[in-house]
């Protein structure tokens, strides 16, 4: 099959530079949203950032009212999210320029986005899934490499890219792995139209976590992050702090024996979430016992603290030279 996915996401989403700021839990704010959109690329914030839908509206009107460049929203569609309806109908309220969707079923939000003209990109970690969004008929696909942070895929970005560029005909944006300009590129010649980056811009001014945890996006590399399963009981990246060496990676037995039961499969994973995200909560504010940060090996190229900005143009000197 010929692909006919190159198109840019500069013209895609009318950005000077191919790059979205990828959406991270607990960490993207209006904030750096702003400082992204006003220097050429476009910024993602997840719903779940807010717990209340008027927090959300709130902080949607205000980037909108400080930048003139579109806007992301990053759904979680399965059942693990109660609000879900709520936070999609309150993005087509505001007319949202795109939607990223995670961990679910996309049909309900592709189906009523393209009535409103919202472009859906969805995440994918292989070509069975990709095959399956493509159908449903969204615009792009963000394929989730190995070395993502967060929600990592098994596939390297190599490999995913060109696999999907083989078989998909909508454009292909790689998420993970990119930690300077020159990889930016590389992504781009496999045949990505852009890039989705994220824990790089963790380490910012403009970030609102603790200073410890953006200390440690600076003081730890790539050889520091691992998987993990007790966060939200599927496969998150994390950096290996000692007490995420004390805890172990796995899921314990009877966590494990309680996932395999169809009927409590359900409420078993919502419980994990539940419990790792308030664990990442607390340690993404204070200074804890009990840290788990969550990261990417795209750290490896962050070597201070620095205001969003600079980290754009780092990356684009990089990406031009």
């Amino acid at each position: 099959m010929i692909s006919n996915n190159n198109n840019s996401l500069t013209d895609i989403l009318k950005i000077k530079y191919p790059i979205i700021m990828a959406p991270m839990f607990l960490v993207s704010n209006s904030k750096m949203l702003i400082e992204a959109i006003n220097n050429g690329i476009t910024g993602c914030i997840p719903a779940l950032n807010f717990r209340k839908i008027s927090d959300f509206e709130t902080s949607i009107n205000k980037i909108k009212d400080k930048t003139n460049g579109p806007i992301g929203v990053n759904l979680i569609v399965n059942k693990s999210n109660p609000k879900f309806k709520e936070q999609l109908n309150s993005c087509i309220k505001l007319k949202i320029d795109y939607i990223i969707t995670s961990l679910g079923n996309p049909k309900l939000t592709i189906d009523l986005c393209k009535k409103h003209n919202i472009k859906v990109f969805c995440d994918v970690i292989d070509l069975k899934y990709a095959k399956k969004v493509e159908n449903l008929g969204c615009d792009a696909i963000i394929a989730v490499n190995k070395e993502a942070g967060g929600h990592a895929g098994a596939i390297s970005a190599k490999d995913l890219i060109l696999s999907l560029k083989k078989n998909c005909n909508v454009p292909i944006i790689s998420a993970g792995g990119v930690s300077n300009g020159s990889q930016i590129k590389d992504m781009i010649k496999l045949g990505a139209c852009g890039v989705s980056i994220g824990s790089p811009f963790i380490a910012t001014d403009e970030s609102p976590v603790s200073i410890d945890y953006k200390n440690a996006i600076v003081e730890y590399g790539a050889k520091d992050i691992v998987l993990t399963e007790k966060l939200s009981g599927s496969p998150c990246t994390v950096i290996n702090t000692p007490y995420v060496k004390k805890v172990g990676l796995k899921r314990n037995f009877l966590e494990t024996l309680l996932s395999k039961n169809k009927k409590l499969k359900k409420y078993i994973k919502m419980f994990t979430w539940l419990r790792g995200t308030n664990k990442l909560r607390t340690a993404a504010f204070s200074t804890t016992y009990d840290t788990v940060w969550c990261a990417g090996p795209s750290i490896e190229g962050v070597n201070s603290i620095r205001p969003v900005k600079k980290v754009i143009e780092d990356f684009i000197s990089d990406f031009k030279n």
